[in-house]
């Protein structure tokens, strides 16, 4: 198949199934673009999480159009961004329509209670693949694990200028990129 039609579907089915946002979805671009289309090294993955996390727009949206840019350029950027918030736009339209007529009945509050709950694990999920990703550099507890002391510690000192320093997000960027350069290159 064509890897423009490739990276559409692809994305089509992530974004179909992407309940709880960009976070929860992102061990579903993972699993697709790392594991199942060996498109890219896990290293390359986290390179394209961190960047999609540095610029503006939704994290699931800049993930796929980097993805997408990185394997087939502009038109993988296309196809991929476009199939990854199609679903999005369709279900929505379809949701508000539903829950304009039917949002008051006991059986929907329970299904949207229900959806929480799922978003909630696939939040998890993907913070704890972040977590063996930057302390151990692998996606799965299932690999061998090499605990990376450094990150440990940029970590630790990034949430303590959060919460302790009140430190902004673009200083912290900034000043993490430094560290990046000055420790990994």
């Amino acid at each position: 198949m064509n890897l423009i039609l490739e990276l559409f579907f692809t994305f089509l089915k992530i974004g179909l199934f992407s309940i709880g946002g960009g976070y929860a979805t992102l061990p579903l671009i993972q699993q697709q673009a790392v594991v199942v289309h060996p498109w890219l090294t896990l290293q390359e993955f986290t390179d394209i999480i961190t960047l999609s996390q540095m610029t503006p727009g939704p994290l699931a949206v800049n993930t796929s159009t980097f993805v997408g840019m990185r394997l087939a350029g502009l038109a993988g950027a296309i196809a991929a961004t476009g199939g990854c918030v199609l679903c999005g736009i369709l279900i929505s339209l379809g949701l508000q329509r539903f829950f304009r007529r039917n949002g008051d009945q006991k059986a929907v509050l329970h299904l949207l209670e229900t959806l929480k709950s799922a978003s909630v694990g696939l939040i998890a999920a993907s913070a704890a693949t972040i977590v063996l990703i930057a302390l151990f550099g692998v996606s799965s507890w299932k690999q061998p694990l090499q605990f990376n002391g450094t990150a440990l510690i940029l970590f630790a000192l990034s949430l303590a200028a959060i919460v302790k320093g009140k430190l902004g997000p673009v200083p912290l960027l900034i000043l993490s990129a430094l560290a990046g350069c000055f420790f990994y290159l």
